[in-house]
């Protein structure tokens, strides 16, 4: 792309207000990444949300695809703020080299903090209640710009503009300054968005380069404020573009036994320790529990100064040769302009025809979101550190992190299996491999950089695994992806009642149901009859706590009597549930949809049941009793209706969630992102295909937003048509697959890899097209 395009795109993705749109204005650049808007889904706003998950948690910052790297402005370190970046928050803390995208639970990452600033020197960063005080400075809400590689914003205090793009394992950063004799870079080494570092170190290596380390432990709170085991060392190499005359180190005096977990870090008293740090000038080295880095040097106006790190899971060496490898200079611009033609490589991989700008704004964003994650934690030679906190070096396979297992195996993981096989081979690959480094025999469900963090339930593992393996995914160790499947469902299943009980009794026995039929799956495809035998009668123990009298599943209590049915009855939340409610947890019985429908009367009675959920759903489709898109557990139930011969159904309300539950504004996520769950599901929907059960090679067929969706697949292309396609034109009328007729409201998996072209004829009132199974 051209930096007149560059330039042009930059200037014209500015915010409108929070509540109103965000459109590029007339983004002539037709490319697939001049369509992605960071912003959207880049709010916590539990106000928004009119829920404590709050909204899409996602960060506008500069990454790659898959990259290690993220440069991105954080406003908060506290709460339960995952990404570290909230919109409507009116100041910044500053610039950190990593973020997660979409999460909760506190969050993590958040690391190498930067900021540039003028005048007197702050050490700590101060609170968003008070901006004034600390090295946080207001912004000009106008100036902040993003897209695909690219952020910038305006920080007030210091008259200071800030831009920042990224390569794989490095980023850059570019300050205008105003012309001051105090102008500085400092950077906050102890930062960590959900906590703290418990101990960093900094090295002064020449005139213009610093190197070091961060440690992250569960004592520093972290992932699940340290229930979430999170352990890990960002190595840094860091080259200024002015020399470092005048140069220091600030660090805090942290008393023996204070604790780090987020509590004790955001109160004002921790924080007055941060504000009263010992400032060491010309310093060049220290380890400690709480330091910073800063270099000052007069400035003319406009003056750039730049900043330039790699980053590096395993080693200071390894920081040092990711930022060789990949930004040796400092041409920011081209930088960016590398970053861009990744993103447009990467989002090229599905690519649309028709719809509103706004539409494609969604789509392509929607699918650089489900590109961020699960990222790559190789250095450029091909190290990683492994489980047991050495370093390895695989010959086949990249070692990636961030598997949001119980949110991802839904749909972020099979959209993966059709545009890109070889990361699913990484993921189960790294996750395979882990288990080996830690000596365990399960594979983990919600794994950030080597944590066993045991986040949410289920087995997703395995099913992530099962799915691959029916598709014909199988570069990994199979026997072992199999045995530690095996071990998973049995370390964690519904044991020998045949269900779980107390707690989440009903969420636990369905998904562990799930998991073990996926185990079944596995082993009759290996020959494994005993297994199969076993593991598919385990499949069916959803049975076990459907209740009859109450025509709906019921949570049972050890001794085997019903738990007490409460006075909202299934709509009652968290009522042996995790996040949802009955009414919602309960249709999810994947592996087998007929014996579900069948226990719950039929598919009439399904029908009108599932009719009267999605009728009862709020207009714009946030946090409910109903169908609450915002979570999980509801993903797979529009395409019910395929199953029960409604196909109709299907179309209808899943061209409803994609215009409802879907924006071009920052608060266009209903929910969390969850790590590319919540887009994978609107690409693969808008596109006109989405499985009900992974592990299963079926892929449902629906209405799809778009004329015409084109997926690289291994076989080629595969492209979904809708022939005569609008707002009103939302019903299947007849469809034709490879130019012969199909009448089927399915196809299989290896038919779209294999390459075709599928053509569906719309109309604007149902049809029987597809009603017979």
């Amino acid at each position: 792309m051209k930096l007149k395009t560059l330039a042009v795109i930059a200037a014209m993705q500015g915010l409108l207000p929070f509540s109103l749109s965000i459109v590029p204005n007339e983004v002539k650049a037709q490319s697939p990444a001049s369509y992605v808007n960071p912003f959207i889904g880049a709010s916590t706003s539990t106000a928004q949300a009119g829920v404590y998950h709050g909204l899409g948690k996602t960060f506008p910052g500069a990454t790659t695809p898959y990259g290690m790297v993220q440069v991105s402005p954080n406003t908060i370190t506290g709460g339960d703020n995952g990404s570290g970046y909230s919109y409507e928050h009116e100041s910044i803390e500053g610039f950190a080299f990593t973020q997660m995208s979409g999460i909760g639970w506190f969050g993590d990452l958040g690391n190498f903090l930067v900021m540039p600033t003028t005048g007197k020197l702050n050490t700590f960063s101060g609170k968003l209640a008070n901006p004034e005080e600390g090295y946080r400075s207001r912004y000009t809400k106008s100036s902040e710009k993003a897209s695909a590689g690219y952020y910038s914003v305006m920080l007030d205090k210091y008259k200071v503009k800030a831009e920042m793009t990224a390569a794989p394992h490095s980023g850059i950063l570019r300050f205008t300054f105003p012309e001051n004799k105090d102008s500085r870079i400092q950077i906050d080494l102890a930062r960590r968005v959900g906590g703290t570092s418990t101990l960093q170190y900094v090295k002064v290596v020449d005139e213009n380069t610093i190197q070091g380390w961060m440690k992250c432990t569960p004592d520093g709170g972290g992932w699940g404020n340290g229930d979430g085991h999170a352990d890990y060392t960002v190595y840094f190499y860091a080259k200024f573009s002015k020399p470092l005359k005048s140069y220091g180190i600030w660090s805090a005096n942290i008393p023996e036994g204070q604790s780090r977990k987020l509590e004790a870090v955001v109160s004002d008293d921790y924080q007055h320790l941060i504000a009263t740090a010992d400032v060491l000038p010309n310093v060049g080295e220290k380890e400690g529990k709480h330091l910073g880095f800063y270099t000052g040097f007069a400035t003319r106006n406009n003056e750039q100064v730049l900043l330039k790190t790699g980053i590096s899971f395993v080693s200071i060496e390894g920081a040092k040769n990711n930022l060789e490898a990949e930004i040796p200079d400092w041409d920011f611009n081209g930088v960016q302009q590398k970053a861009v033609k990744l993103w447009n490589d990467a989002l090229s991989k599905a690519t649309i025809t028709g719809g509103t700008k706004d539409e494609k704004i969604v789509f392509y964003t929607a699918l650089y979101h489900t590109m961020i994650d699960p990222r790559i934690v190789t250095d450029v030679d091909g190290t990683y550190n492994g489980g047991d906190n050495k370093p390895h070096k695989p010959t086949t396979f990249q070692k990636r992190t961030i598997f949001s297992g119980w949110d991802v195996f839904r749909s972020q993981m099979p959209l993966q299996t059709i545009i890109n096989p070889t990361l699913v081979n990484d993921m189960i690959n790294s996750l395979v491999t882990l288990a080996d480094e830690k000596d365990k025999n399960y594979l983990e469900r919600w794994e950030l950089l080597n944590a066993y963090s045991g986040c949410m339930l289920g087995n997703p593992a395995v099913s992530m695994i099962a799915d691959a393996y029916s598709k014909g995914i199988r570069n990994y160790d199979v026997d072992k992806a199999y045995k530690l499947s095996v071990g998973s469902v049995e370390k964690f299943g519904n044991g020998d009642l045949g269900y779980s009980y107390d707690g989440a009794g009903i969420a636990l026995t369905l998904e562990y149901a799930y998991t073990d039929w996926c185990v079944g799956q596995m082993a009759k495809s290996l020959g494994k009859k005993d297994d199969y035998v076993k593991y598919n009668k385990r499949g069916q123990a959803y049975k076990n706590i459907f209740d009859p009298e109450k025509k709906w599943f019921r949570p049972r209590t050890k001794d085997g009597s019903w738990q007490a049915w409460p006075d909202s009855g299934r709509l009652t939340q968290w009522y042996g549930c995790f996040e949802t409610n009955p009414y919602q947890q309960g249709w999810f019985v994947p592996q087998d949809v007929a014996g579900m429908v069948r226990l719950m009367g039929g598919n009439e009675a399904v029908k009108a049941d599932l009719i009267h959920m999605f009728e009862k759903t709020p207009e714009n489709m946030m946090w409910n009793d109903y169908y609450n898109h915002a979570n999980e557990p509801v993903h797979q139930v529009p395409f019910l209706f395929n199953r029960i011969g409604y196909p109709w159904l299907t179309q209808k309300w899943t061209r409803e969630i994609t215009r409802r539950a879907y924006k071009n504004s920052v608060e266009g996520l209903v929910g969390n992102e969850d790590v590319g769950q919540m887009s994978a599901w609107y690409v693969l929907a808008a596109a006109g295909i989405h499985p009900i059960c992974p592990g299963d090679t079926r892929q449902e067929i629906t209405s799809p937003s778009f004329d015409k969706t084109v997926f690289k697949v291994a076989g080629g292309t595969f492209t979904i048509a809708a022939k005569n396609n609008s707002a009103k034109n939302i019903y299947i009328q007849s469809a034709r697959l490879n130019g012969k007729p199909y009448n089927k409201c399915y196809i299989d998996y290896s038919q779209i890899v294999a390459g075709g072209y599928l053509e569906l004829v719309m109309g604007p009132k149902p049809s029987q097209w597809g009603a017979k199974k």
